[in-house]
């Protein structure tokens, strides 16, 4: 997936909750939340763009303590769960969360061993500006939210 993009929004209770409360109509704050840009009115312009994943960092925070595991492993983990939605991946159903904690796992297994790696020179592409299929999902709460 070498041409694909997505955005990351590392924020606070706060603002995942009003994310929470706006798009899933749950008023409380919440570890993670993907928005794909595949779906929806325009999701057939998406092209390359996956979409968002949004994570609040004083959930993880308290999620990582009460696993006793550090934060950053808890974000990797995060992180690995929102970008499998993205992907479609979904746990309706209890076989259906099984696979996808299994997938979860390889995923935060192979970043570890990334992160271990000798590191080599990389560039990010940075990103700035509106989006192919719109603003950005937190751009566009806070506006809904006024």
């Amino acid at each position: 997936m070498k041409d694909c993009e997505l955005s990351i929004l590392l924020t606070g209770d706060n603002q995942i909750q009003k994310l929470n409360r706006i798009y899933r109509k749950k008023n409380r704050p919440t570890d993670v939340l993907a928005f794909s840009q595949h779906e929806g009115e325009l999701g057939d312009q998406a092209d390359r763009l996956l979409g968002d994943v949004v994570v609040s960092i004083p959930t993880a925070r308290r999620q990582a303590e009460a696993r006793k595991r550090d934060l950053i492993s808890e974000l990797t983990m995060l992180l690995a769960h929102g970008l499998l939605h993205l992907l479609g991946w979904d746990h309706e159903t209890p076989e259906a969360d099984r696979r996808m904690q299994v997938e979860t796992d390889r995923l935060c297994a192979a970043a570890d061993a990334a992160a271990r790696a000798p590191r080599v020179a990389r560039r990010v592409k940075g990103r700035i500006g509106p989006r192919a299929n719109g603003d950005s999902i937190a751009r566009r709460a806070s506006r809904t939210a006024r």
